[in-house]
């Protein structure tokens, strides 16, 4: 795949300036593919108000991805399947039975992702649902040499959506980005997900939503220069890494 972009639309942490923060995620990811919508924010009037400030038309969107069924990460869908209705629109199999049941009618195709990895475009997969609470997924991009995984909030541990990816492909995992779910951890158990991340190979993170000011000054320290800002409105080049 040739280099992917990430936009930040919707976070807690704010980015550029003119655009709101609300609690919750969401991010645009363009490939040569696919262009997605990863996860829609809390509230849909806010995610189409930074859209508009981006430039950035809900109707150029081809797929929904939605991690977990957590209301601030499944808030705006409605928003953005009113303006488009074709979109396909990707769950797991952890979704409430009657959503699923309902967007079935609301969207384009409806993929509902089982716990195996599931291929969604050509170098785009989900990484299958993992058992959480809630139970959640991730989206994964081949990079070519490499890969990034984007967790929502990360409940199953970033850690471990990482390990999972990479165990099933075998490349390296490069970039980790999202919510990492640390932000009521302390010091000890920041430090082991942090050493866990460096010992597979992780080079550059983007932690923001629930990650928590200290993993995210604690992921500062020890990633250096490997460590890029999130915040609404941050556009990040997913570049492949060393081989």
């Amino acid at each position: 795949m040739e280099t992917a972009t990430l936009t930040i639309l919707f976070d807690n942490f704010p980015g550029l300036p003119g655009l709101q923060t609300l609690w919750g995620f969401s991010a645009l990811i363009r490939t040569p593919a696919r262009t997605v919508l990863f996860d829609t924010g809390s509230n849909g009037r806010v995610l189409l108000k930074n859209m508009r400030a981006l430039d950035i038309d809900p109707a150029g969107l081809d797929m929904l991805f939605l991690s977990h069924a957590h209301w601030d990460h499944i808030g705006g869908l409605d928003s953005i399947l009113e303006l488009n209705p074709s979109a396909t629109v990707v769950v797991h199999e952890g979704f409430s039975k009657h959503l699923i049941h309902d967007l079935q009618g609301l969207c384009g195709e409806l993929i509902v992702v089982g716990s195996e990895p599931r291929e969604l475009a050509p170098g785009m997969r989900s990484t299958g649902m993992l058992a959480a609470d809630p139970p959640e997924q991730a989206l994964v991009l081949d990079l070519g040499n490499s890969l990034a995984v984007i967790g929502g909030c990360s409940h199953p541990g970033i850690e471990r959506l990482v390990e999972q990816t990479r165990s099933a492909d075998g490349k390296p995992v490069r970039w980790a980005i999202g919510g990492f779910h640390l932000m009521y951890a302390d010091a000890p158990a920041i430090a082991r997900a942090i050493a866990s991340l460096r010992q597979l190979g992780v080079t550059e993170v983007v932690p923001t939503h629930c990650t928590g000011d200290a993993a995210r000054a604690a992921l500062r320290q020890v990633y250096g220069a490997g460590f890029i800002e999130g915040g609404v409105g941050r556009r990040i080049d997913l570049v492949p890494g060393l081989p």
